[in-house]
């Protein structure tokens, strides 16, 4: 496991100024009101591209040799990586190509090839996606960028962690979202230096439950890829996710996919917020059980949700108080 240093994280701080947004870290007074906990929202869906996965996709662009920009680079994603990758690699002038699963939302895929980059949509998940992604960058020549692991790319991520302790000196606890660790890792290798008390919670569906039942079973883990409204987290975690799983998390929670839907819902309601189901997960964990120690800062990692979803989600009048 190759983790960043905080060093690395407050580096990457300065090499994005201009480049992303510094996302709001706002009191939430029903959130508070229903976890018990002081709350507080950390906005990465109003990042640019709309999740926080640009800052990790624009730093490790930022650091790479100049002769492996010039051949460009290559990406396999649920979609936020892509949208990252795609919008860093426009503004540096690069060459992109994307693979992403047949059911990736049409919002993030198209969004990934009006920024320029090339799609390929033909494989049927992530993993599979992932796997063609590798073949196709050692054929080419180009350099592959993982969207959960390398240490520009966590540096990046973990600029997100960064904001929240700077914005909120007071916190006890993060939630994060996480599918294969990248974010929860990058914000891990600052708050153990700096914040050691602060306990850095995972939260998972029901459904893309990777990491918790390899952190459960001691080893990675594989669960069925099935349809869910967290797509951002779905797939199968490696073996040096774990590693950064077991590093980075004090806990991991994993709310259902009716938790994640109430939720969107809930955001929609009371902070008039457009929040994808990856990025609702936190504060379904927040919703769904009592008990935390605050101030609670949950990221809500992405927006970026297809009109059917959202349609389907806004019209259920099956919501939470």
């Amino acid at each position: 496991m190759i983790l960043p240093t905080p060093p690395d994280v407050l580096a990457a701080a300065r090499r994005l100024r201009g480049v992303i947004q510094r996302t709001p870290c706002s009191y939430s007074a029903p959130l508070s009101a229903r976890s018990g906990a002081e709350a507080y929202i950390k906005w990465e869906s109003q990042q640019n591209t709309g999740s926080f996965k640009l800052r990790g996709a624009f730093n490790a662009l930022l650091t790479m040799p100049i002769e492996e920009r010039r051949r460009g680079v290559v990406a396999a994603s649920a979609g936020n990586h892509g949208l990252g990758i795609a919008y860093a690699a426009r503004t540096l002038g690069m060459r992109a190509r994307v693979y992403v699963p047949q059911s990736a939302p049409s919002v993030k895929r198209e969004g990934i090839m009006a920024m320029g980059a090339e799609v390929d949509a033909s494989q049927p998940s992530y993993d599979a996606a992932h796997a063609a992604a590798h073949d196709f960058a050692q054929r080419d020549g180009r350099a592959y960028v993982s969207p959960c692991s390398g240490r520009p790319l966590l540096a990046g991520q973990g600029t997100v962690g960064l904001e929240i302790l700077e914005d909120l000196p007071s916190v006890r606890t993060i939630i994060v979202p996480v599918g294969g660790g990248g974010l929860a890792g990058g914000i891990a290798v600052l708050v153990r230096a700096v914040a050691p008390h602060v306990r850095i919670v995972g939260a998972q569906s029901e459904l893309t439950n990777a990491m918790a039942a390899s952190l459960t079973s001691g080893r990675r883990t594989t669960i069925p890829v099935v349809p869910t409204l967290a797509d951002g987290l779905a797939g199968q975690v490696d073996d040096e996710g774990v590693l950064i799983g077991r590093f980075a998390l004090d806990e991991i929670v994993v709310v259902t996919e009716r938790e994640i839907a109430d939720s969107m819902r809930w955001l929609s309601r009371m902070h008039g917020a457009r929040v994808e189901g990856s990025g609702a997960v936190g504060v379904a964990a927040l919703l769904s059980r009592g008990g935390w120690d605050g101030p609670v800062a949950a990221v809500v990692s992405g927006g970026n949700v297809d009109q059917s979803v959202w349609s389907e989600i806004a019209g259920d009048t099956a919501a939470v108080a």
